[in-house]
C-alpha cells in the first residue's frame, strides 16, 4: 500500500494536487499578480476570482483569506529571485559581471512574477519568507565574493545593494508599453552594473545592512 511522503522535519507531507486544481492555484495567483499591480493588495477578492475564471469559493478553497494570497504571491516572488541568485552565484566562478548581469536581467523579465513586493503592501514576516530573503543575501554575497577576489566589481558593494537596485529597476512603470518598459529597464541596468566596476567608482556613503532591513521588515 502506498505511503504519503513526509517532509524533512517528518511532518507529513501534502498530498500533489490534481491537475485541475492545480491550475486553478495557478489562475488565482497570476490574476492576483495582475489586480495587485493595477489596485494594489486592497483589490476585490472576487474580482480576482473574475479574472481567474473561477467561482469565489475556489478562491477561498486555495487561499482562505486575502492574508494568505498575498503571502504566497510573495513566497512565489522570492522563490524565483533565490533561483536566479543561486545560479548567478554558482556561474560567478566563470564569469561573476555576466552572471550578475543575467541576474539582473532575468529579473527584469519576470518582473510580472515580482509585483509583491516591488509595489508595496502588508511586509510578510513569517520564518519561510525571512528564510528566502536571508538565502537570496547569500547566494549575492557569494557571487560578490568571487568578484571582489578578481577585481570586477568593487569592493563596497554589497548583496543589499544588488537587491534594491533591482527591485527599483524591476518596479512597473504606468501607462509604459511592455517592450518600451523593458527597454528602459535593460538600459538602467546596463548604467548600475558599469557602475560597479572599481575603475569608475566614487566612495559609497553607509548604507542599511541586511540585518538592519530585515528587522525593518518584521516590524
Amino acid at each position: 500500500m502506498a505511503t504519503r511522503g513526509r517532509t524533512g522535519d517528518g511532518a507529513p507531507a501534502s498530498p500533489p494536487l490534481r491537475a485541475d486544481a492545480a491550475r486553478n492555484r495557478a489562475q488565482v495567483l497570476a490574476a492576483a499578480r495582475e489586480a495587485f499591480r493595477e489596485s494594489g493588495t486592497a483589490a476585490p477578492l472576487d474580482e480576482v476570482a473574475r479574472r481567474a475564471g473561477v467561482n469565489i469559493a475556489t478562491l477561498y478553497r486555495r487561499f482562505p483569506d486575502r492574508q494568505a494570497l498575498i503571502r504566497q504571491v510573495v513566497v512565489d516572488a522570492f522563490t524565483l529571485v533565490l533561483d536566479a541568485a543561486r545560479a548567478a552565484a554558482d556561474a560567478s566562478r566563470a564569469d561573476a559581471p555576466s552572471a550578475l548581469e543575467n541576474f539582473m536581467m532575468t529579473l527584469v523579465h519576470q518582473r510580472d512574477m515580482l509585483v509583491l513586493p516591488l509595489i508595496g503592501g502588508p511586509p510578510i514576516s513569517d520564518d519561510e519568507v525571512m528564510e528566502l530573503q536571508r538565502g537570496i543575501n547569500t547566494a549575492l554575497e557569494e557571487l560578490l565574493d568571487v568578484a571582489r577576489a578578481d577585481g570586477t566589481i568593487r569592493a563596497d558593494v554589497t548583496g543589499l545593494d544588488l537587491i534594491t537596485s533591482a527591485a527599483m529597476v524591476c518596479r512597473p512603470l504606468p501607462y509604459l508599453p511592455v517592450e518600451e518598459a523593458t527597454a528602459l529597464a535593460t538600459r538602467h541596468v546596463r548604467v548600475f552594473l558599469d557602475g560597479l566596476r572599481p575603475a569608475v567608482s566614487r566612495e559609497l556613503p553607509p548604507g542599511p545592512t541586511f540585518e538592519d532591513f530585515a528587522a525593518h521588515l518584521r516590524q
